[in-house]
């Protein structure tokens, strides 16, 4: 009998490819495809075995033709609004397998918490639990942010996995006792926005305007990292990792170099900082996690 390794943070680390123009590198379909499947095999490589997708443009089926085979990863799909009707997410649920060219996924998550809390919640619910049920979906859950009120709905239909924003600068769910609920609950976290908009990498002229006020709260908190020298992606990496409840941390990256960057961070050894400090107020966080995230998926 081999014996278990024991387990390590790049265990914990989920992988979402961005294929967005303003964070892709412009390449021919040719050398885009290449640049994917060196992206994908880096990955696999380095012991990342999660991937997490959504259904937007031609994402998943850039991914179906460039796993490395065999491929290690499990990946979860994220479903379309339950706007488009329940009938329309299931159908889209199970062409997003056929994109990505597997017979099975291991997660589908609704993509949005206000979807279950609507009227056709519990309609929308009944559906993914009928793609369980048949063996389409190991696990099924929803991504939500701590206003969605998380345990309460986690409570209510009882998810394999929760999905939750949640990062360095917004720290509501760890200190609002959100995670350690979910954890009582035996639901899987899945943390992500854990780069929280790249406000850290950004200097106060990048800022958005509606965090321009919060300049100085930023720089102090970037002076500290730099005190301590760890970089903010170590920190923001670290922060997430380090969490106990949550088993899988989602990070984006647009390249392999992207990636192997992501790595080395979740590698370094993790710095003594107090992480408390290192927050927003939770009204600058909120502004913060309800903007759309490029830096995560």
């Amino acid at each position: 009998m081999i014996p278990s390794r024991t387990p390590i943070p790049v265990d914990k680390l989920a992988l979402a490819v961005v294929h967005a123009p303003d964070r892709a590198i412009p390449a021919p379909a040719g050398a885009r495809e290449e640049s994917l499947r060196f992206l994908l095999q880096t990955a696999a490589d380095s012991g990342v075995t999660r991937v997490a997708t959504r259904p937007d443009g031609d994402g998943e089926r850039w991914l179906g033709q460039s796993w490395p085979f065999p491929s290690p990863f499990k990946v979860s799909v994220r479903t379309v609004p339950v706007s488009d009707g329940v009938d329309r997410v299931e159908a889209r649920a199970r062409r997003s397998l056929e994109r990505l060219g597997l017979p099975r996924g291991e997660a589908l998550l609704i993509s949005s918490a206000s979807d279950l809390a609507g009227t056709e919640g519990r309609a929308l619910w009944d559906k993914l639990q009928a793609l369980k049920d048949r063996g389409l979906y190991r696990r099924i859950g929803f991504c939500a942010a701590v206003e969605d009120g998380p345990a309460l709905l986690a409570r209510r239909f009882q998810p394999d996995i929760v999905q939750l924003k949640c990062n360095l600068l917004d720290q509501r769910a760890q200190h609002a006792g959100v995670l350690s609920e979910l954890a009582s609950l035996d639901v899987a976290v899945h943390a992500s926005s854990i780069f929280a908009d790249g406000l850290l990498f950004m200097n106060s002229e990048a800022l958005p305007p509606e965090m321009h006020r919060h300049a100085p709260t930023l720089s102090r908190i970037r002076r500290r990292l730099a005190e301590a020298r760890v970089d903010p992606m170590q920190a923001t990496l670290a922060y997430a990792l380090g969490l106990p409840e949550v088993s899988a941390v989602v990070a984006s990256v647009a390249s392999a170099a992207e990636l192997r960057a992501v790595v080395a961070a979740t590698h370094a050894r993790t710095p003594a900082l107090d992480w408390a400090a290192m927050q927003l107020e939770p009204a600058a966080a909120s502004a913060a996690s309800s903007r759309r995230i490029s830096t995560a998926a």
